[in-house]
């Protein structure tokens, strides 16, 4: 299933400042910083990055229903689906 690059642009720029995110977990890291604040951080980076799977499974789900494709496998978006949970 290819999905609309267009639909996904919010998506993308979410993973982009995930990005950003993760590269200052990793300047704390090695600055010495603060646990907590590092912690803090990395569970922002992670919950950006699980939001950004569930919108990207949820815009598949949708095409899946709109476009009534038989081709499409309903238990592996399931799978998808699950794995993010």
């Amino acid at each position: 299933m290819q999905l609309d690059a267009t639909e996904l642009t919010p998506v993308i720029n979410r993973l982009k400042r995930a990005q950003g995110q993760l590269a200052a977990v990793t300047r704390m890291l090695e600055e010495g910083r603060d646990c907590k604040d590092v912690v803090t951080q990395l569970a922002a980076v992670s919950k950006a990055l699980d939001r950004a799977g569930f919108v990207i499974i949820s815009t598949g789900l949708e095409q899946c229903l709109a476009k009534q494709d038989s081709s499409i496998d309903k238990k592996e978006l399931e799978k998808l689906f699950l794995s993010l949970a």
